[in-house]
């Protein structure tokens, strides 16, 4: 173990469902068969490809969370849309895997707290395209106001970080004892606060990047004696390297290639067929926003569109049944696909729209870019449109998908790419 910690981290990718049919070939990572292990690690952010969404940089140990979400919702019998909460989910790479494992009907929530990592958060799951997706910042006590709302609540809890050790030299620096049982506290407390959102028969995942036994068993022991948490065995516990007691399942970088890992999954006591309508707010009639034809023609016809005065946004009529009514506890950052922005009587098109794998993109004239005109675009400098396109708004595509919109104004265009999503250099 000491002689793996010392070692090279291993570099892994995880490609997008809707975004990439054929996944390239390569060392695939065994719980996880978009996953591919890289021999070396490229310099991901001037590769237009990781921007638009195809793949999430994610380490393989990580995207085992996703195998767990795919397997339980096979198991669940929920006769609608299946609710999935990821209660801590900065970055976004195990809110993207779940999104991919889980059914398409799924509606996918990911929470975060801080306000900077909420925003990457935003970030990373507008770029993964799928519209059935709620973006929330704030405190998990939120969502414990929405009792029985959710059938899996995952919880990859902030841990004292002991298997990045290897990875992130600042996890080495700021490790002690005391670190170790401030963050068993604040576990103990976020589960508090999220049980009750768990609906009954509903599942609890619970992950740290951490190896000891009270960030990891003593919780595990404590769901159980505290809530009548019933442990559950998973496939995951049968994966190559993967050790496992007691269903609590460790990534060692000793055994597997990835980053050091902790898994286990409760199930709540009850039966999922009970009332799950606790905490549930009424919804507001909604006036219907004045939207362009062009918006409406870029997605299926069942979407519907609400306006909070600057922003359109649009979900499809399930996704917004569903959700609506929850919506007016949390603090929403993004719901459904973020479509454009309001100014004055114009909507100028947004990013997410761009990056929606709802989108029809033949709406729009469409220029077809090389890598270099893609990395300027994704700097957010200005561009020249080729003689002949057509003025107003045009869809770049870069490998015959979507990059992201500019308005050619003829001699010149404004490229519409979000200020704070630019590469910097």
């Amino acid at each position: 173990m000491a002689a793996a910690m010392q070692s090279a981290p291993s570099v892994s990718v995880r490609y997008n469902r809707a975004k990439c049919a054929t996944v390239p070939g390569g060392d695939t990572v065994p719980w996880c068969g978009r996953g591919r292990y890289l021999d070396s690690r490229p310099a991901f952010t001037y590769d237009p490809l990781m921007h638009q969404g195809v793949y999430y940089v994610q380490d393989a140990s990580s995207m085992a969370v996703g195998a767990v979400a795919a397997y339980l919702s096979a198991e669940m019998e929920c006769g609608r849309p299946l609710l999935y909460l990821d209660a801590c989910a900065a970055p976004g790479g195990k809110t993207t895997g779940a999104i991919d494992a889980l059914p398409p009907s799924a509606i996918v929530f990911a929470n975060e707290y801080d306000y900077r990592r909420a925003s990457i958060l935003v970030e990373n799951v507008a770029k993964w395209g799928s519209a059935r997706t709620v973006v929330t910042r704030g405190d998990t006590s939120r969502y414990g106001k929405l009792r029985k709302a959710f059938d899996i609540v995952a919880v990859d809890a902030p841990c004292s970080g002991e298997g990045m050790i290897r990875k992130d030299a600042e996890a080495a620096r700021q490790w002690s004892p005391r670190l170790v049982a401030e963050c068993a506290a604040r576990q103990r407390e976020i589960l508090e606060k999220l049980w009750p959102a768990l609906r009954p028969g509903g599942y609890l995942i619970y992950s740290t990047c951490t190896f000891n036994d009270q960030e990891n068993e003593h919780i595990i022991d404590w769901l159980e004696t505290e809530f009548g948490a019933e442990r559950i065995a998973t496939p995951v516990e049968q994966m190559p390297g993967v050790t496992s007691e007691a269903h609590i399942c460790r990534f060692l970088p000793s055994r597997v290639r990835g980053e050091g890992l902790c898994l286990a999954v409760v199930r709540k006591p009850g039966s999922v067929s009970e009332n799950v309508s606790e905490g549930r707010r009424r919804e507001k009639s909604v006036k219907a926003p004045r939207v362009p034809d062009w918006l409406k023609e870029s997605l299926p016809s069942d979407f519907v569109f609400s306006d909070d005065g600057s922003v359109l946004r649009a979900m499809s009529a399930d996704m917004a049944a569903t959700v609506r009514p929850l919506l007016p506890a949390l603090d929403v950052l993004a719901a459904g696909i973020e479509c454009g922005v309001v100014k004055g009587r114009d909507v100028v098109p947004s990013q997410a729209l761009a990056m929606a794998v709802d989108l029809c993109g033949d709406v729009f004239p469409q220029v077809e870019v090389d890598k270099e005109t893609a990395l300027s675009y994704l700097r957010r400098e200005a561009l020249v449109m080729p003689d002949g396109t057509s003025r107003g708004i045009v869809l770049l595509t870069y490998g015959g998908r979507p990059l992201g919109f500019v308005k050619n104004l003829g001699n010149r265009s404004n490229n519409l790419y979000p200020q704070n999503w630019r590469i910097l250099h």
